[in-house]
C-alpha cells in the first residue's frame, strides 16, 4: 500500500468523523429544545409521506410534499430563526474536551456542604441569591463582563457576596469547579410562557441559563426564602432543604457514561 492510499484513507476517516461530530452536537442540542424536536419530528413525518405517496404512485400528495421539501427549509429558517441561532450558539459555546475541573469525591462534597450552608443562611433569612455552577458547556460570554472574583468556593465569600443591599447582590456567581469565578454576572431571563407570573427576575434568569446550557442554577427568594434549581432546562421550585441537597449532588455527579467507561476499562485491565 503507497502512502498515497494511505493518505486517502485518513482523509476519508476524517471527513466522515467530521460530518457525524456535526450531526452529533446538532441532535445533543436539538433534544434539549422542544421547538426544534417538534421540527425535526415533523421533517421525518414529511419525509415517511413523500416515501409512500412515491411507493402508492399518489401523485398529488407526491407534488405537494415536493414543494413542501423544496421551500420548506427556507420557511423554517424564517420562522424558527431565535431557536436555530439558540442550538448554534450552544454548538460554539461547547468545547469538545470539556474546561470544566474534573472534582474528586472530596472535591465534591465540600462543594456542596460550602453552597448547602451558605443556602441555608439566605433562606433562614430571606437574603436572595443566584449560584449558577458551570458544567460541559462554557460560560465564557457571563464571565467576561461580570466582576472577576476567582476565590476557593467558601459559604463565607458567598454570604458576603449577596449581602443585602452590597453592589454585587443582584447579580449571579459563577462556579467554575470549586471556585467562584466571578459575581454579579447578568443573565439572560427565560421567555418561556408558561413560567408563573409571580416567579421574580432570578428565578426567570436561572431557567434562561439552564436552558440554554447545561449550567445548574440554585436561586434562593428573596421574597420568600423559596429554594429554587434549575437544570436541564427545568425549574425545581420551592424545594425542601432535603430536596435541594438531593437535586444539587445528583447534578454534580459525573454522567453515567462516565462511570461506563471506567467500568470498562477496569473490566479489560482484570482480563
Amino acid at each position: 500500500m503507497t502512502l498515497a492510499n494511505i493518505w486517502a484513507i485518513v482523509t476519508k476517516i476524517i471527513d466522515i468523523g467530521i460530518v457525524w461530530l456535526v450531526f452529533y452536537f446538532i441532535l445533543k442540542n436539538i433534544k434539549n429544545n422542544i421547538k426544534m424536536v417538534l421540527i425535526f419530528k415533523g421533517v421525518l413525518l414529511i419525509l415517511a409521506i413523500k416515501l409512500l405517496s412515491d411507493l402508492l404512485d399518489l401523485y398529488t400528495v407526491g407534488v405537494i410534499l415536493q414543494y413542501c421539501l423544496e421551500w420548506g427549509p427556507l420557511a423554517i429558517i424564517v420562522i424558527f430563526q431565535p431557536e436555530i441561532r439558540s442550538v448554534l450558539e450552544s454548538i460554539g459555546r461547547t468545547q469538545l474536551l470539556g474546561r470544566h475541573k474534573i472534582l474528586t469525591i472530596d472535591e465534591r462534597e465540600k462543594v456542596v456542604f460550602e453552597i448547602m450552608k451558605s443556602i441555608e443562611y439566605f433562606k433562614r433569612n430571606r437574603i436572595g441569591a443566584l449560584i449558577v455552577i458551570e458544567r460541559e458547556i462554557s460560560l465564557q460570554e457571563y464571565i467576561e463582563p461580570a466582576t472577576k472574583v476567582y476565590a476557593d468556593l467558601s459559604s463565607d465569600l458567598l454570604e458576603t457576596i449577596f449581602f443585602p443591599n452590597g453592589p454585587l447582590h443582584d447579580g449571579g456567581v459563577i462556579i467554575q469547579g470549586d471556585r467562584i469565578t466571578v459575581a454579579g454576572a447578568v443573565f439572560k431571563t427565560s421567555m418561556n410562557p408558561s413560567i408563573s407570573k409571580r416567579l421574580g427576575t432570578r428565578h426567570r434568569a436561572a431557567l434562561g441559563i439552564a436552558e440554554e446550557s447545561d449550567a445548574i442554577a440554585l436561586v434562593v427568594s428573596e421574597e420568600s426564602g423559596r429554594i429554587s434549581v434549575a437544570v436541564d432546562g427545568e425549574l425545581h421550585y420551592n424545594l425542601t432543604i432535603d430536596e435541594f441537597r438531593m437535586v444539587l449532588i445528583d447534578a454534580l455527579n459525573p454522567k453515567p457514561e462516565v462511570f461506563y467507561e471506567a467500568e470498562e476499562k477496569k473490566s479489560g485491565g482484570e482480563e
